[in-house]
């Protein structure tokens, strides 16, 4: 069955419908991570986008539920160039056009994604309608003026947790690459899945075993809770519209702001609470969304970027160091260096392709925040010590 892709300048490309037969209208944004199509597909920070991957070759290990950042996919339509039906991996459980299907997510394949990933890079990110009709004429004037009016709305109440959760480490099994069993109930919404931790007498377990992290969940991946708990922290993870107040009521050690879909401005009363847990004093790491919102809380502004940043390659320098890491990236927004208040932060980490801003380290409060993924989760770990920093964090903050 043929499938198109409309943009929102009346730009179609053409192809064949795969996942679900249906309409949609979403934002078409690309991803340039050569492995890793389903942690994008599970990534809760692509909700409201239709994702183009620019690698050509797409499904060819399957889908393994060990390896999903939540409970589900998020985006709404898959866009690809070769997909393949025939997966194979020895951990395959199922394959990405059945999980596409299960998903009701649509999608293309056959579509010229390098020609797409030209337009949207040189005409900026846009919406687009994916359908398996064929407009012309008046008919498409009309749906032109739907797919511009589009925007993402509510997405961080759509993807945060229903509830406060306490996940739990699950059986080694799913390290292995068995079958990972959800652990039931609201718990799959922060991503309980698949954990993996250090053995209890590890030197890293030890350091960190006593210490209790508040994840405020704007739209976690998996790969947050699970770097928590491999260096032995208990996580408990609060829904996005927690009041601070009863955040800081269970005393965590740290808190952690996750990463997450939308405009980071969307939410003025999310913005006013995590300056309440920046004003703590109690020790907080944010990423990605959760480094955009604590930005905006304290005094500085976001912009849109022309096509984001969105892909397992991206190049980020340490500032103080001059160590650059390759990094894992998926955002639409970024802070503006010249709104912050140099007597609030220090410019921690910046990009080196176009020079955006990758970072803060807070100098009055122990606050950290990076723009980029130090999870992975797809893509390199080069910025995993991050975590440990966090914990280094926790150690000073009791000592």
């Amino acid at each position: 069955m043929e499938a198109y892709l409309i943009l929102a300048d009346g730009t179609t490309y053409r192809g064949s419908a795969i996942g679900a037969v249906k309409e949609v209208i979403s934002e078409v944004v690309f991803n340039t991570s050569m492995t890793g199509y389903q942690e994008v597909l599970t990534d809760p920070s692509y909700a409201g986008q239709a994702v183009t991957m620019t690698y050509p070759l797409i499904g060819n290990y399957g889908i393994c539920r060990a390896d999903m950042e939540s409970s589900r996919a998020w985006p709404d339509a898959f866009l690809v160039r070769e997909l393949t039906h025939v997966p194979g991996n020895w951990r395959a459980e199922n394959t990405i056009q059945n999980f596409l299907k299960q998903q009701e997510i649509p999608g293309i394949a056959g579509l010229d994604t390098r020609a797409l990933t030209r337009h949207l890079r040189s005409s900026g990110t846009m919406n687009g309608c994916i359908t398996t009709k064929w407009y012309a004429g008046t008919e498409k004037e009309k749906l032109l003026e739907k797919i511009r009016s589009y925007s993402v709305r509510g997405v961080v109440k759509k993807t945060t947790a229903s509830g406060i959760l306490h996940p739990e480490p699950e059986s080694s099994e799913a390290d292995a690459g068995g079958s990972a069993t959800d652990p039931g109930g609201s718990a799959t919404d922060a991503g309980g899945s698949a954990v993996r931790t250090f053995p209890a007498d590890s030197p890293a377990a030890r350091r960190a075993e006593k210490y209790r992290v508040a994840l405020l969940d704007v739209g976690a991946k998996r790969s947050i809770q699970r770097a928590l708990m491999k260096l032995g922290c208990e996580v408990t993870v609060y829904p996005s519209d927690t009041a601070p107040e009863r955040i800081l009521a269970d005393r965590p050690d740290g808190i952690l702001i996750s990463n997450g879909p939308g405009d980071p401005k969307e939410d003025p009363a999310l913005i006013r609470n995590v300056r309440v847990l920046g004003d703590s004093g109690v020790p907080v790491f944010a990423i990605c969304l959760g480094h955009q919102l604590m930005a905006l809380a304290m005094g500085a502004d976001t912009f849109r970027l022309k096509y984001g940043h969105r892909g397992g390659n991206h190049p980020v320098k340490d500032l103080q160091t001059g160590r650059v890491y390759i990094t894992s990236q998926n955002h639409g927004y970024a802070v503006d260096p010249d709104s912050m208040d140099p007597a609030v932060a220090r410019e921690a980490f910046r990009n080196v392709n176009d020079g955006t801003n990758e970072g803060w380290v807070y100098l009055d409060r122990p606050v950290m925040t990076v723009q980029f993924h130090p999870e992975a989760s797809p893509g390199p770990r080069d910025s995993g010590n991050l975590f440990r920093k966090f914990i280094e964090m926790m150690e000073e903050y009791h000592a």
